[in-house]
């Protein structure tokens, strides 16, 4: 790999980084029987129960399509429902199941740890600094994409 000061577009950096993560976190959620975008769509009911099937894949990056079938496995596996939406009759709301809940509180500090474990040769400002990056780059990223 180049030198960090340059030679790479940020966003396939940012890529590598994801895809090296995200093979980490899968063998930690397989215990659980999740996919990445499982738990994470777990996390977000955690956070917004009642979200749609639509919200669920803008928030995963994913098609409608993608994310339905997604959510049917959990539906499958007793950690997910959906409901109507109460005043929107194309729209089902979902929610996570107790043991959906439970699934996402077993799993996150499991989640946690790794990633703990892939940061650990990183001082705490070198952590702190890159959370602010991202979290700077996605709301840069967001509005953008709204155009302002």
């Amino acid at each position: 790999m180049a030198a960090a000061d340059g030679g790479h577009v940020i966003s396939f950096l940012v890529r590598h980084v994801w895809l090296g993560m995200r093979a980490a976190i899968e063998g930690e959620l397989a215990e659980f029987g999740l996919t990445v975008p499982q738990f994470a769509t777990l996390m977000m009911l955690d956070h917004a129960p009642g979200m749609s099937i639509a919200e669920v894949a803008r928030a995963c990056g994913t098609t409608r399509q993608a994310a339905n079938e997604m959510v049917t496995g959990l539906q499958e596996q007793g950690l997910v429902e959906r409901a109507p939406h109460p005043t929107d009759r194309r729209v089902q709301q979902l929610t996570a199941t107790e043991a959906g809940r439970e699934t996402f509180r077993r799993a996150g500090p499991a989640v946690r740890r790794r990633e703990e474990e892939l940061e650990a040769g990183l001082s705490p400002e070198l952590r702190r600094a890159g959370r602010e990056w991202m979290a700077a780059l996605a709301i840069s990223c967001a509005l953008q994409e709204k155009g302002a």
